[in-house]
C-alpha cells in the first residue's frame, strides 16, 4: 500500500468534500488564542445533539457514583467554571456525572456535559485544582475543537452515516438503532477522539484563564500536573487524559508563567466577589 504524505492542498480537498457532503458551509474562523480554525462540518445544533447522545451513552455504560457529596463537589466547581462563559454556553444548564473509575480522566462535551472519574480526586486535592481539570476540559467545547475534529476528520460516507444518525434520533422509530450504533458513528467523526497536542495546549490556556475569572487560584494548575505525573509515572503517559497532551515538564513551565499573569484577573474575579466555597 502507498502510504503519501498528505499534504495542506490535500486535507483542504477532503474538508471541502466533508462540507459538500454535510450540505454545511465549513468556514474558517479564529479561536480565542489567534489560532486558525477549520469547523462547520456540523451545525451547531447537530453538535449539542451529538454531545447529547454521546453522553447519555457512556451513563449507559459506566457506573455512577452515589456519593451524593462528591458529586455535590464536582457540580459547585462546573457551575463556577461555565458562570464564566461568554453567551450562549453561559446561559444553558450544564450537566456533569460522577462515574466510579479509577482513571483520573475527565471530559466535557457540547451540550453543556461534563464527566468526571472518581479518581481524578487522587490527583486533584482541592477546589483549585479539581477546577483546572473542569475548566481544560471546557475549554475544549468552548474552542470548538469537537466540531475542529468532526470537520477535519469526517470522510463523505461518514458523514452520510452521522447524519443519518441524528436524523434517526430525532424523528423516531430508528432512533434505537442510531443510539445502538452511535458509539462507532461517533469515532467515525472523530467526536470522542483525543484533542491533537494544538488543542490541548489551548485548552490550557483557556481552561487556566476561566479558573482564575471563576475565583480559583490559578497557580493550582501545575500544582495539579505534578500530582498527576507522581500519580502515573514518570512522563504521566499512563494516564488517558495525558496520554496525547504537551510534554508535562513544558506544560507546568507554560501553566506556572501564565498564572503570574492571570494573578491580576484572579486577584479581581476574588474581589468581585467570587471566592467558590466547594467541597
Amino acid at each position: 500500500m502507498n502510504h503519501r504524505k498528505t499534504t495542506p492542498a490535500l486535507r483542504a480537498i477532503a474538508i471541502a468534500a466533508v462540507c459538500a457532503s454535510l450540505l454545511a458551509g465549513c468556514a474558517t474562523t479564529t479561536s480565542s488564542t489567534g489560532r486558525k480554525q477549520y469547523v462547520g462540518g456540523v451545525s451547531q445544533e447537530q453538535l449539542d445533539l451529538l454531545g447529547s447522545q454521546a453522553f447519555a451513552q457512556i451513563k449507559g455504560q459506566k457506573s455512577q457514583s452515589a456519593d451524593a457529596r462528591q458529586s455535590a463537589y464536582v457540580g459547585c466547581v462546573v457551575d463556577a467554571i461555565v458562570s464564566q462563559l461568554p453567551a450562549p454556553s453561559q446561559g444553558r444548564a450544564w450537566e456533569h456525572a460522577l462515574f466510579i473509575d479509577s482513571r483520573p480522566n475527565a471530559f466535557a462535551l457540547p451540550g453543556g456535559k461534563v464527566g468526571v472519574n472518581t479518581g481524578i480526586f487522587d490527583v486533584a486535592r482541592n477546589q483549585d485544582q479539581l477546577a483546572a481539570v473542569i475548566g481544560h476540559e471546557v475549554g475544549h467545547v468552548l474552542e470548538r475543537h469537537h466540531d475542529e475534529r468532526i470537520t477535519r476528520q469526517m470522510g463523505a460516507s461518514g458523514a452520510v452515516q452521522l447524519l443519518g444518525m441524528l436524523a434517526g434520533a430525532r424523528y423516531g422509530d430508528s432512533g434505537a438503532q442510531a443510539a445502538a450504533q452511535g458509539g462507532s458513528l461517533l469515532a467515525i467523526g472523530g467526536f470522542l477522539l483525543p484533542g491533537t497536542r494544538q488543542q490541548e495546549s489551548e485548552a490550557d490556556i483557556v481552561g487556566q484563564r476561566l479558573m482564575a475569572q471563576a475565583g480559583f487560584d490559578p497557580r493550582q494548575a501545575a500544582a495539579l500536573w505534578r500530582n498527576m505525573i507522581a500519580a502515573t509515572g514518570r512522563d504521566g503517559r499512563a494516564s488517558d487524559w495525558l496520554s496525547t497532551h504537551p510534554d508535562p515538564a513544558s506544560r507546568i513551565g507554560a501553566l506556572e508563567q501564565r498564572a503570574e499573569s492571570l494573578m491580576p484577573t484572579f486577584d479581581q474575579a476574588r474581589a468581585a466577589g467570587r471566592r467558590p466555597s466547594c467541597s
